[in-house]
């Protein structure tokens, strides 16, 4: 069973910076696919940034260039970094995973590719 624990959320000023961190355990194989959801107070899930297993990462077209997905595999974590935030970043920050990973999948930041495992979250505060 594949276990994920986010980490980093806060509160910050618009302009800042935080990074979140996501470790999983209960990993079995090498192929996978992980990534950052958000959802904001009245609003639908959207997808932010993934990675998988080959390090191909993608990104919401509002994020990039700001955000920054990364991951360590020494420590079975993954990264995200964000910089000059904004307040409609404001949200829950979700991380998801599934692993084994088909190939015939795309590994992308869509709630419609839907992942199967989830952590419990962490909120990131922008303040103007």
């Amino acid at each position: 069973q594949v276990q994920l624990v986010e980490s980093g959320g806060g509160s910050v000023q618009a302009g800042g910076s935080l990074r979140l961190s996501c470790v999983a355990s209960g990993y079995t194989y090498s192929s996978y696919c992980m990534g950052w959801f958000r959802q904001a107070p009245g609003k639908e899930r959207e997808g932010v940034a993934t990675i998988d297993s080959d390090g191909t990462t993608s990104y919401v077209d509002s994020v990039k260039g700001r955000f920054t997905v990364s991951q360590d595999n020494a420590k079975n974590t993954l990264y995200l970094q964000m910089n000059s935030l904004k307040p409609e970043d404001t949200a829950m920050y979700y991380c998801a995973a599934e692993s084994p990973f088909s190939p015939r999948r795309r590994c992308m930041p869509r709630v419609d590719y839907e992942l199967k495992y989830w952590g419990q979250g962490t909120q990131v505060t922008v303040s103007s």
